[in-house]
């Protein structure tokens, strides 16, 4: 496009009294842009200004120095023509405004303030020359039929949810039959006021309406051989369960491996999957895929003291459910229900239990009740979880009094003639515990199936499965607190047991949310955008191929499995898999990558934006590169609470710290900037960002830099990475502040005027 600029400085919201407005205007003269200025440009009379530009002048350019990109979005969207870049001198320079002290009085600390706000006002303007129009990226061909694996009740559930929408499905279940874990209960929980009475299974009716849906084609006795392709154009094929193919179980394939392949050392393992879509034309297409596989009872076998496996006294919840059904417990007079394994580890519990486990024991236990008025059932517990109104049917249990709980740790469980000797300790009685009864029951908690298989079978270059899933217990995640259903796979949601242990209203939620960001992830990428956490993004990575190297770096740190290799080893992107956090680029040694509005060359501009002064130790300059996603507003929240941020810091957002080339940190030091941090989402187990493992492979890279910089004659101290949540506003202008002072320890850059 024609670019046409127009540049906006805002004097109100207190900008106008905390900086010289001059002295900003002359910044964005010198960078070729004529501002004008007005109090609100985010009220209509300043709005009318910019628009009254668009429509005399041509302006399709519009450069807002104002309030910080977070905010005022809607009013400063002039159009899907127009490219609109934000400054952010409110938050980031006049709000965070140090206080008068010894050191400094109002002018100085105005002098200081008004210096960050014209590298703002001059960053955004370089922003502006460097950001082209985003255009979509638009398959050819797109389905809009969603493929739902699992026929329980979370998978039923998704399918009729979809069909409901207006969508296409196909329901498949590796058995020949529907209806899943639900087929074997007797009773279910209490879902109405007074929560005080097992109710009746609904899964019949479920199964019934879902084969009579015509929108819902059902395969039974049939497994997902192979799933191919990307949102919008997945490619499927099936088999019957317990078969091979020659797709199964390729091997994922580490860097040195990939070396090697490289280099002619060792046959690809994966060779040929990225032709699976060409090889297999009678593939079926989906837009989207449901993972609803459910979960298998956690094994208790390794807790010897309790017997489990060499006691046919001990049984687990799941067996217990199967005897009711079958109707094997009227001769039972007395079960004990053990919640935790006890032993050394009496605090804790059976792995994978939560509140499910501990409904389910007191539903079993109201079994026992029901089944013989005489017979006895004891609870014997460390955590009784019963959220909501599950709380009430809990309560309705501990005025039975042929039901009895209490915390204690099981030490030991021994055989006896007429079943088994329960011996407890640490009780809330505070004395110990030796329990006769006919039979023990072991609270299992509830394992995802991607535990113990690969259901998914994924044609993808990392590899069949979904990555990393040791670190969430066998658990499918891409960000455990903002995005539900979501795994590293785009366009692939999970639900119900499979995503996480639930009952089966909570199934039942869980797998209408599944189908709804399925059917969401199906429509962005018909729009050509992104769907998650990006939603709406027009642009997607762009190689420049000729200079590849086929290092495979953006292939092997993509956390999404976004690319692919084609038959030369060359990377081989799927646009609509894409996340656009831009860790390919900040991977690429070649800066080959980048997106129409966000690459290599554009923060390398505005970071040479910054005016470093070479003759004043009292104004170093010190570069911080922010996470969108927590680092920044967590900075945002601090300004608006007044905190005082250090004038000598330059913010720059980024996508995510992934994204971060080291060219940039370089190329600061290198001009005479004092020191470089970065500040990113924090991670490891209970990690936070929102693509997974940015900031882990951005400290990796940030550690490594430390011999570049010796070689440069120049400490490693001056890099720094910081882990911010976005509840650490009040935290983060003292962990700046910390390091402005290391900086400053170290004393200016020797690179100062060359």
């Amino acid at each position: 496009m024609d670019k046409k600029y127009g540049a906006y400085i805002c004097t109100g919201c207190g900008i106008g009294e905390a900086l010289d407005v001059d002295a900003l205007i002359s910044a964005a003269s010198g960078s070729g842009m004529k501002p004008k200025t007005h109090e609100a440009f985010c009220g209509a009379a300043g709005r009318k200004v910019i628009e009254d530009d668009i429509a005399n002048d041509g302006v399709n350019v519009v450069v807002v120095c104002a309030c910080s990109p977070r905010v005022m979005q809607d009013q400063f969207n002039f159009g899907d023509d127009k490219i609109t870049i934000r400054g952010n001198i409110r938050e980031h320079a006049a709000w965070c405004k140090e206080q008068p002290s010894d050191k400094k009085d109002e002018d100085t600390i105005k002098e200081f303030y008004t210096e960050l706000a014209q590298d703002y006002v001059r960053m955004a303007c370089v922003q502006a020359k460097k950001t082209e129009m985003p255009e979509p990226f638009k398959l050819e061909t797109l389905s809009r039929k969603i493929l739902v694996m699992g026929g329980g009740i979370a998978g039923l559930t998704a399918a009729k949810e979809a069909a409901k929408a207006g969508y296409e499905v196909t329901l498949v279940e590796k058995s020949d039959v529907l209806g899943g874990k639900a087929l074997g209960w007797t009773k279910q929980f209490p879902s109405k006021a007074p929560y005080a009475t097992l109710e009746e299974p609904t899964i019949g009716a479920l199964v019934a309406e879902v084969q009579a849906d015509a929108k819902i084609s059902v395969k039974k006795s049939t497994e997902v051989a192979r799933i191919g392709g990307a949102p919008g154009n997945f490619s499927v094929t099936f088999k019957t369960p317990g078969t091979k193919t020659e797709w199964d179980a390729p091997a994922k394939v580490g860097v040195d491996e990939q070396d090697r392949i490289a280099k002619g050392q060792m046959e690809d393992p994966n060779a040929g999957l990225q032709n699976y879509m060409a090889q297999n034309p009678d593939a079926e297409k989906y837009g989207a895929v449901i993972l609803a596989t459910g979960w298998v009872p956690a094994d208790v076998s390794g807790y010897e003291h309790l017997g489990y496996g060499t006691n046919d006294k001990v049984v687990t919840n799941a067996e217990f459910e199967k005897m009711v059904k079958d109707g094997k417990i009227g001769g039972i007079k007395s079960v004990a229900f053990v919640q935790s394994p006890g032993g050394e580890e009496h605090d804790m519990d059976f792995p994978y239990c939560n509140s499910v486990t501990s409904m389910v024991t007191l539903k079993q236990a109201k079994y026992v009740r029901d089944a013989n008025s005489d017979a006895k059932a004891y609870i014997l517990y460390q955590h009784m979880r019963t959220p909501g109104n599950m709380e009430m049917f809990y309560k309705g249990m501990q005025q039975d009094d042929g039901i009895f709980l209490t915390k204690a740790a099981v030490t030991k469980v021994e055989a006896s003639a007429s079943g088994c000797v329960v011996h407890a300790k640490d009780t809330l009685l505070g004395e110990d515990l030796d329990l006769d009864v006919d039979l023990v029951v072991l609270a299992a908690g509830m394992e995802p199936t991607t535990k113990h298989e690969n259901s998914i079978n994924l044609a993808y270059r990392q590899g069949p499965a979904f990555l990393d899933l040791d670190l969430f217990d066998g658990y499918s995640d891409s960000h455990f607190i903002c995005f539900p259903y979501e795994t590293r796979r785009t366009g692939i949601y999970t639900c119900g047991g499979v995503r996480k242990a639930m009952n089966m209203e909570e199934t039942v939620d869980d797998a209408t949310g599944a189908a709804l960001k399925a059917i969401q992830a199906m429509e962005c990428a018909d729009r050509g955008v992104a769907v998650h956490p990006r939603s709406g993004d027009q642009t997607y990575p762009e190689f420049f191929f000729q200079r590849c190297t086929q290092c495979k770096r953006c292939t092997e740190e993509c956390p999404f499995g976004a690319l692919d290799d084609d038959e030369k080893g060359t990377p081989q992107p799927n646009p609509t898999r894409c996340r656009r956090c831009g860790t390919c680029m900040g991977a690429c040694p070649e800066r080959i990558i980048g997106f129409k509005n966000y690459n290599v060359d554009m923060i390398g501009s505005m970071i040479k934006a910054i005016e470093v002064p070479d003759d004043d130790e009292d104004k170093l300059r010190i570069l911080a590169l922010v996470c969108e996603n927590d680092a920044y507003p967590a900075l945002d929240m601090a300004a608006m609470r007044k905190h005082p941020i250090n004038s000598l810091i330059r913010f720059i957002p980024v996508r995510c710290l992934g994204s971060v080339n080291m060219a940039w940190v370089k190329d600061a030091l290198s001009a005479g900037m004092d020191g470089a941090i970065l500040l990113g989402c924090k991670y490891g187990d209970d990690y936070q960002c929102h693509f997974v493992k940015g900031s882990e492979i951005a400290d990796k890279r940030m550690a490594n830099i430390g011999e570049t910089l010796s070689s440069l004659g120049l400490e490693k101290e001056r890099c720094a990475m910081e882990q911010i949540a976005i509840t650490d506003y009040d935290k983060v202008p003292q962990i700046l502040e910390d390091f402005v002072q290391s900086i400053i320890d170290l004393g200016p850059s020797p690179f100062k005027g060359f």
